[in-house]
């Protein structure tokens, strides 16, 4: 079929390209059309014995090549040359069924050298002419031994003498095909085609280059004639080098066993191509050609024009393998030849280059949308599949779910992918962060399939954006005759941040206990806090007049970083009210109920000497701490209970006997405190635990008649500590001295309870030293924990 085949006749080469297109899914052979005796099939053994080479480009086309001098080419006179080849083509391996085309090839060589030296992929080449020079006086010792030997040439027949490191051997030419060698004779022309690394070869270097060599003599013997033809061969087998950019191929300028005298050698002509395309000008094509007496060095830059980068994978690893194909003509002369023609033909690939894929990250955050391009690779790369977090998508349902993916193309003629993925995709990471921004996370696992063997090859990549796209809430506070009120915006409640009361999340059974009443509408939450309840903070006490007011923090719900703290504050009229503060200071505003009116200056706690700091002709406000004014102390449960009473001192009239005569009416007014019972009591001072105590205690207000029944009443707890000056608890310091004490110094320290009812026992918990009279004091030195 048209395009099928291309044929060209390069230099003694036949050069045949087949399409693979044509080829795809389908079995190929080649046979060779001998004139007499019919086609013969193209295999190893006998491709190096005739000259032939089946081979694939870098595209992967099939190719053939074939020398002038092969086994079943048609030679007129040396100068015109033809080689039929048919290809059988079949869609099964047993090759029935197979359609043949016929294809003939001519080529025209008419311009040969004295010696014509090819090395091949699988064989070596030498061709001379045989109306060389008679024999001189400069013959090697090598040429001189084979003379004895041609006494015992039979006449009108060719032999072969080979000599090697193992000596010297004579076979006839039809052994010599046995041993995979072929030896012929044209019109005006001697060639022998010998396989690399055969048993009469040797290896030798060369200017640092491994050459193959056979050493051979060819002799005929026809009565007054004895013709000795030199057809020594060499020829490279390394001489590669390679760098992360570049190749180089060596090949040595003179090879000794092919030049009889070095000091005749003559250059004359360098030619280097592509495949069967002489390259007019190589740096053109960034190609380098060098030569000096030694070397002739070509050096190709990895991804050069003429070959080709093909993509791989190697232990999961991407990388790429570049391959080419090159030959290089030396043409030289020397005394013992007039001219030779040296070619050899080379497919260069290199090792497996690793290569870093690079993810980019173009994306533009004010588009809330990420853009991330995925190269560089090669064109035989093709993006399978890509997975969004552990979402896997085919190209088309990453499309149908509204992601893009579409390829682009760099400067440097790569590829890469380009993804985009909008912030708000259910399949991005989001994380709260800072104190008003969110980073946004994609997670990519991309799957591409390489080159011709489509090898799949896995890439993780992970990519983030933060942006300030939080606006923190802001909260309104007002308040009523009673209560306290909080609002601020639900979005981003309890999924950015918490709210908190101290270091008490704030939640709805906190919310309840603590007597909040919480509503909550499409936008705002709404907290109604009364007036007296936990949590509450009295900035200002005075007679009848409370500034009240109430914190809650704002943290991060998993880092509880403190963002924020909302506040709201009021002045509040109350007539009535009684505040337990946390360091068991008591402030009460008694408001007068009897009938008729009693002068409240005259009212008075348990002990009488405290008396009321202010007062009017209704109310009185009394401040006290719990451990004075004959406060009394009980425990009922998890509680504290504190107790004192409000009374009013009768004016009795002289009277001569009982009863005695008043006007005033009963007036008593117990006042009750509650704390914790895990609270401490040092010192006459009350000591709160922040982390598990409410921030205030709570109270309640009980009128009470003269007519209630009995009550026990108990004096608040007299504690007392002292330092002693020494083990002997003889002799104290002063309160509030200044003690000077070394390092690992002992202290003498006395606890007294000076309680003398039974039911009431003294243990000593926690004993510290700090910097002030602040019992909270950060700078602390504890003398005894836990008892």
């Amino acid at each position: 079929p048209p395009g099928f085949v291309e044929s060209s006749c390069r230099s003694r080469i036949f050069w045949m390209k087949l399409n693979k297109l044509f080829l795809q899914g389908k079995f190929f052979q080649l046979e060779i059309y001998d004139p007499y005796a019919g086609p013969v099939l193209l295999d190893e053994k006998l491709a190096s014995r005739c000259g032939y080479v089946l081979s694939e480009d870098v595209w992967g086309n099939p190719i053939f090549r074939a020398s002038v001098l092969g086994c079943h080419v048609a030679n007129e006179a040396d100068e015109l040359f033809s080689l039929t080849v048919n290809i059988k083509v079949s869609s099964f391996s047993s090759m029935r069924a197979a359609v043949t085309y016929t294809y003939p090839m001519y080529c025209s060589y008419p311009s040969w050298a004295s010696r014509e030296i090819v090395c091949e992929e699988n064989y070596m080449e030498v061709s001379v002419k045989t109306d060389v020079p008679a024999v001189s006086n400069d013959y090697t010792v090598a040429w001189m031994s084979a003379l004895p030997e041609t006494q015992n040439v039979a006449y009108q027949q060719w032999q072969l003498m080979f000599v090697s490191p193992s000596g010297r051997k004579r076979i006839t030419v039809s052994d010599a095909v046995k041993l995979g060698y072929s030896f012929n004779n044209t019109l005006s022309r001697v060639y022998l085609r010998a396989p690399y690394h055969s048993n009469e070869s040797d290896i030798s270097v060369v200017s640092g280059v491994n050459m193959n060599m056979v050493t051979s003599t060819s002799m005929y013997r026809q009565r007054w004639l004895l013709l000795l033809i030199d057809t020594t061969v060499s020829c490279p087998v390394d001489g590669i080098s390679f760098t992360d950019t570049t190749l180089t191929w060596t090949v040595p300028s003179v090879i000794p066993t092919l030049v009889v005298q070095e000091s005749t050698f003559l250059s004359k002509n360098i030619v280097m191509g592509v495949d069967d395309q002489v390259i007019v000008n190589p740096e053109e094509k960034n190609y380098l050609v060098e030569h000096n007496k030694t070397h002739v060095r070509v050096t190709i830059p990895v991804g050069a024009e003429g070959g080709k980068l093909k993509s791989s994978v190697s232990g999961g690893v991407y990388g790429v393998i570049y391959s080419i194909n090159l030959f290089l003509e030396h043409t030289w002369t020397d005394a013992g030849w007039q001219t030779t023609k040296y070619t050899v033909i080379k497919s260069i690939t290199t090792p497996f280059m690793p290569q870093i894929p690079t993810v980019i990250n173009n994306t533009v955050p004010e588009e809330r949308l990420f853009n991330v391009a995925f190269g560089h690779f090669l064109p035989d790369v093709s993006l399978v599949a890509i997975a969004i977090g552990n979402v896997p998508f085919t190209p088309r349902e990453a499309q149908y779910h509204g992601l893009k993916v579409y390829e682009t193309l760099f400067s440097n003629r790569t590829k890469g992918f380009i993804l985009e993925v909008s912030f708000d995709d259910p399949y991005v990471l989001k994380e709260y962060v800072n104190r008003n921004e969110t980073k946004y996370t994609l997670l990519v696992n991309y799957t591409l399939s390489m080159g011709a063997e489509m090898t799949l090859y896995y890439h993780a990549a992970e990519v983030e954006c933060v942006i300030a796209d939080i606006e923190l809430p802001e909260a309104a506070g007002y308040c009523d005759e009673e209560n306290l009120y909080l609002t601020l915006p639900t979005f981003g409640l309890h999924q950015y941040w918490d709210l908190y009361l101290g270091n008490t999340l704030l939640n709805r059974h906190v919310a309840l206990t603590n007597g909040y009443l919480a509503a909550t509408n499409s936008t705002h939450l709404i907290l109604q806090i009364p007036l007296f309840a936990v949590g509450v903070t009295y900035e200002e006490v005075s007679f009848q007049k409370i500034r009240a007011r109430f914190d809650v923090v704002l943290r991060k719900v998993r880092t509880m970083e403190t963002l924020q703290m909302f506040s709201v504050s009021c002045r509040f009229n109350s007539s009535e009210f009684i505040i337990c503060h946390p360091d068991g200071t008591v402030m009460i505003s008694a408001k007068m109920k009897t009938v008729p009116a009693i002068d409240m200056s005259k009212t008075k706690l348990r002990d009488s000497s405290c008396k009321p700091r202010e007062y009017n002709e209704a109310h009185a406000f009394f401040k006290f701490h719990v451990t004075t004014c004959g406060t009394s102390v009980r425990f009922e449960g998890d509680h504290i209970i504190y107790e004192n009473e409000i009374s009013y001192e009768k004016e009795t009239l002289p009277a001569q006997s009982t009863p005695s005569i008043t006007r005033d009416p009963d007036y008593r007014l117990t006042v009750l405190c509650y704390y914790q019972a895990k609270e401490t009591l040092m010192l006459g001072a009350f000591v709160s635990d922040s982390a598990t105590s409410p921030p205030f205690g709570s109270g309640t207000v009980a009128p009470r008649s003269n007519t209630a029944a009995y009550r026990r009443v108990r004096q608040a707890l007299n504690v007392v500590s002292r330092v002693s000056k020494d083990e002997s608890f003889m002799e104290f310091y002063e309160p509030n001295a200044a003690i000077l004490k070394r390092s690992l110094e002992p202290v003498f320290l006395e606890v007294e309870l000076k309680d003398e009812s039974p039911s009431v026992e003294l243990y000593l918990e926690n004993c510290w030293v700090t910097r002030s009279l602040d019992f909270n004091s950060t700078s602390r030195w504890n003398i005894t924990v836990d008892g």
